[in-house]
């Protein structure tokens, strides 16, 4: 096996896993923001990636950050990658290391496998190795911004197919009364779920009233809802 520089010893792994922590394998833009949002919320991080200029870039930055072949068990291993609860497989740029980097990782009984897939083809294998979530941050994004665009939504998210939770400004025709006055789920088949004013978010209820400047976030299948953030 090829010997790589570690930053840090095998030891402040083991202590990493003990904690809050998740291993992130690959830290190209995914993997490195990722990462980096894991840090900001508490969370512990040991980054993995074989590139040398991407490990020293991040030491420093992530709680532990190590310059190893992820396709090979013994250098996991002496990662003490084993004795993770969750681990991140964020390579996109080489498949074969993505899918081997799995198979691997399934072999050591990891509780949570998450892997980012970079199509549908390299999705379905990750799927059939039995990785426990596969994501497509591109095709997600892309999803995303198409239906930002075709709409007046502020944001977008699809929760499960058909389904999504949008933010949007407060139409005029629900506003200044209480929503349970305005047959919103009978009209439309949606919910509003919860609103901003003056600077704070509130979950909603039948008794809220919306004003002009507030914004809401509307739950329900996804044609309804972008159609009600598209009205004025």
């Amino acid at each position: 096996m090829a010997k790589f520089p570690f930053f840090g010893a095998p030891e402040t792994s083991r202590r990493i896993a003990e904690a809050d922590s998740v291993a992130v394998i690959g830290l190209g833009r995914f993997g490195s923001s990722l990462a980096a949002e894991l840090m900001t919320g508490g969370t512990e991080v040991l980054g993995i990636d074989l590139d040398e200029e991407l490990v020293q870039s991040h030491n420093g930055i992530l709680t532990q950050v190590v310059r190893a072949d992820s396709t090979k068990r013994e250098a996991l291993e002496q990662l003490a990658v084993d004795e993770f609860d969750r681990v991140v497989v964020a390579i996109g740029g080489d498949i074969s290391a993505s899918i081997l980097t799995c198979s691997v990782l399934k072999s050591m009984d990891i509780p949570v496998i998450w892997a980012k897939a970079v199509d549908d083809q390299h999705g379905l294998i990750l799927e059939q190795l039995g990785v426990h979530h596969v994501v497509y941050p591109e095709k997600d994004m892309g999803r995303r911004v198409a239906h930002l665009v075709r709409g007046a939504a502020l944001d977008f998210i699809e929760i499960a197919p058909g389904y999504a939770m949008v933010k949007a400004p407060a139409p005029s025709t629900i506003q200044g009364k209480p929503l349970g006055e305005t047959g919103i789920r009978k009209t439309y088949g949606v919910t509003i779920a919860a609103f901003h004013h003056n600077g704070t978010w509130n979950n909603a209820d039948n008794t809220t009233i919306l004003d002009a400047d507030d914004t809401i976030l509307v739950v329900g299948p996804t044609r309804a809802a972008e159609s009600f953030a598209q009205l004025l």
